[in-house]
């Protein structure tokens, strides 16, 4: 079975060379917007490195008992750290107990796996709790840790890890892929693999799960909705939106893209915007405004998110968000 890398050929290339030359390391970061590939990329190398009948060498077969379970996220010598409720934190007791798991023989595979997602979302206290390990990781142990920058961690974190960053790709892949494999109808895989501004995990989850289109929209009619309001009639409005972490990161993420298609409008780019099935209503509001109005959007927004990702307070953050966010007429 060949990886399922679609667009980030060049890490798979890595993770083989690698297994080849008998140089795996015992850590890696790998880093990218969510739903860019980040957990595939961990799982596919993880079932590389443990297939019963890897068919070449670097491969793997995709069937055998440790594959099977390793992309479904249940093999026994395979650990899943993530926050244990939406929005949450990722603690110091569930990296003490990773270590303890860690310190024990593979039972099947020839490796043990730890997969730390969004550890960018991990207090301080676990990451540190995390640096012994990184330094002096047991025999026949691998982990990955996914989040979205390198510099969203300790760099202490960062600095004992290989790290491999992944970037967006071409918005005609990820939709001759949505249509070529997974069968997705034409307009539909058009209008995902641009939402998802090339990420392929991410266009993959709006074809099939439409409802989140849907909440997409409206988050995109709510920024409309508050751009023209008092600041205090902002704070009012932005309660009633959001109420965790994940939910704020979702809305920031969704609102960036509308801001960055506003600037790019406004500066009159030949580029392709994101949200081009909102083009009239994009036009619409880049008439009322400037490029530097679009730009101040564009770092608001940016501002909130490294606030988010660095464990800020989120009503303060959002508190900051509606005082700099510009005032724009929107009729």
């Amino acid at each position: 079975m060949s990886w399922n890398l679609i667009g980030h050929e060049w890490a798979e290339h890595l993770f083989k060379q690698h297994m080849l030359n008998d140089d795996v390391r015992h850590a890696y970061l790998i880093t990218g917007a969510p739903g860019i590939g980040r957990r595939s990329l961990a799982l596919e190398f993880a079932c590389a490195l443990n297939c019963a009948a890897p068919p070449a060498p670097g491969e793997f077969c995709g069937v055998c008992r440790p594959c099977s379970q390793i992309l479904k996220m249940q093999q026994a010598d395979l650990t899943i750290i993530r926050p244990e409720v939406d929005g949450g934190m990722i603690k110091v007791e569930q990296i003490r107990n990773l270590q303890h798991s860690l310190s024990l023989s593979p039972y099947e595979a020839k490796y043990r796996v730890a997969l730390l997602l969004n550890f960018q979302q991990a207090n301080a206290n676990a990451q540190n709790a995390l640096l012994k390990t990184l330094e002096e990781a047991p025999r026949q142990v691998i982990l990955f840790l996914t989040a979205d920058s390198a510099e969203s961690l300790l760099p202490t974190i960062a600095s004992r890890c290989e790290i491999l960053r992944l970037h967006p790709v071409a918005v005609k892949t990820v939709y001759a892929a949505l249509e070529s494999r997974w069968q997705i109808p034409p307009q539909t895989a058009n209008l995902c693999a641009h939402l998802a501004n090339g990420r392929l995990g991410m266009a993959l989850r709006l074809a099939q799960e439409p409802e989140q289109i849907e909440r997409r929209s409206q988050l995109l009619d709510d920024l409309t909705h508050v751009l023209p309001l008092s600041k205090r009639e902002r704070f009012a409005y932005v309660d009633t939106l959001l109420r965790n972490r994940d939910e704020i990161r979702f809305a920031l993420q969704t609102w960036y893209t509308y801001a960055r298609d506003l600037l790019m409008i406004t500066n009159h780019s030949t580029g392709e915007i994101t949200n081009y099935n909102r083009g009239e209503q994009l036009d619409h509001l880049a008439q009322n405004m400037s490029p530097a109005n679009a730009l101040q959007m564009v770092n608001t927004i940016d501002s909130a998110l490294e606030s988010l990702e660095a464990n800020g307070h989120t009503r303060l953050l959002m508190d900051v968000f509606c005082l700099d966010l510009p005032q724009i007429k929107t009729n």
